[in-house]
């Protein structure tokens, strides 16, 4: 079935009314409807197998990727699973390098995520031809192969592929099976909930096992210090409590708004400032590090500095 043939390629604007009730809300974005660009790739296999795959967005704009995608699909359609998936990276590129289309990116913005709900549609279609679950095709996958999907141009003066291959973990299925993948929460702390809604939100995850809590914050920090303080106590001191800004401050406000919740032991804080300010992350790190707090740069850079 690698050589079933990607026919069809349909996309559609899907919005939920979350911001009704706030769920979503942090510092940048206090009214979000979440919602999603949502991809289907059609196969002119026996199965009729398909790909789904989807990217997130927050309400207003979707319509936009939409297009974007639209506009991709014809580097998709007529494509085979094998020939994608037997060089990823160039796919990968093909997507988000097209040499007209890039001039609206790159690897940002809309085309970032126009590129993604494909590629996520494209990573579910090849778990469901290999009859597995997505995490089990990646466990499962020889690790040369797992890292010659990635592509490792503009980052191989801080990582190398053959740097990254020594970093896969082999034969992790025993450790997936027994502890699962590491995972945090935010559902229960969104910006906009109420107090009591931190409180019952909050005991519901420690009852269903979650040791690892991030709270949103940046828009007052009293507020802030009172939420913390709330969640901190509920969780205990032997849990993880990670904090939250959405690129909401500039350099020196996040350090000194940071400082003022150290009390409560963040393990780090996410997107302090703008995502692209390589500088004034690192000085938020330099200045946040005595009191043990990481800085982690979240959707645009994953990456936690140090």
């Amino acid at each position: 079935m690698l050589e079933s043939k990607i026919t069809h390629l349909t996309v559609c604007d899907v919005r939920f009314p979350t911001s009704l009730e706030q769920h979503g809300s942090d510092a940048m974005h206090t009214d979000p409807d979440y919602s999603v660009a949502y991809v289907v790739l059609e196969t002119d296999s026996d199965a009729a197998l398909k790909g789904y795959g989807l990217t997130f967005t927050v309400g207003r704009g979707t319509e936009i990727v939409v297009c974007a995608v639209k506009a991709l699909s014809t580097l998709v359609v007529g494509k085979t699973l094998k020939e994608i998936i037997g060089d990823f990276r160039g796919f990968y590129r093909l997507l988000s390098s097209d040499g007209q289309m890039r001039w609206v990116g790159p690897e940002k913005g809309v085309i970032q995520l126009a590129t993604a709900a494909i590629l996520n549609a494209v990573w579910d279609l090849w778990a469901r031809v290999e009859g597995k679950p997505l995490w089990k095709l990646l466990v499962d996958m020889d690790p040369a192969k797992l890292i010659s999907c990635i592509d490792f141009r503009y980052i191989t003066d801080a990582l190398t592929e053959q740097e990254a291959l020594g970093e896969v973990i082999k034969d992790c299925l025993e450790q997936m099976l027994k502890e699962g993948y590491p995972a945090y929460t935010t559902s229960c702390a969104w910006l906009g909930y109420t107090d009591q809604q931190l409180t019952q939100l909050c005991s519901e995850a420690l009852a269903q096992g979650w040791t690892k809590f991030k709270v949103k914050v940046g828009a007052d920090l009293q507020d802030d210090i009172r939420r913390c303080s709330l969640i901190r106590k509920l969780i205990g001191p032997n849990n993880t409590l990670m904090i939250d800004a959405n690129q909401r401050w500039d350099v020196n406000e996040a350090i000194t708004w940071v400082t003022k919740l150290a009390e409560f032991h963040p393990l780090w804080i996410e997107e302090p400032t703008c995502p692209d300010d390589v500088l004034g992350h690192a000085s938020i790190s330099k200045a946040l590090a005595p009191l043990g707090i990481g800085v982690a740069t979240g959707e645009h850079h994953k990456i936690i500095v140090k």
